[in-house]
């Protein structure tokens, strides 16, 4: 199996939203660059990091496990080398 290189940087909207104790996040890289996710409370702030590495072009997904967390809105911010997103995340218990 041939897998696709993607054609541009992309965050997804994490899957489902909201979410309870576990969300997916989907992102792609169309070449290879140093990946910096963190999770960031709308409220209190940072919360955790959850990817800082150099990854290869391709798709991938990050599980976010929610335990510890509280209720609230989240936002994942994406970096992957000049390229930034965010998106919104809802954790309901």
């Amino acid at each position: 199996m041939i897998e696709m290189v993607p054609s541009e940087f992309q965050l997804s909207q994490n899957c489902p939203n909201p979410f309870n104790e576990r969300t997916m996040i989907k992102f792609c890289l169309p070449c290879r660059a140093r990946v910096h996710m963190d999770i960031v409370h709308i409220e209190s702030g940072f919360v955790k990091c959850l990817k800082d590495e150099e990854k290869e072009a391709g798709t991938f997904e990050i599980q976010l496990d929610a335990s510890g967390m509280s209720e609230g809105s989240y936002l994942c911010v994406f970096q992957a080398a000049d390229f930034v997103a965010t998106k919104r995340m809802t954790l309901k218990r």
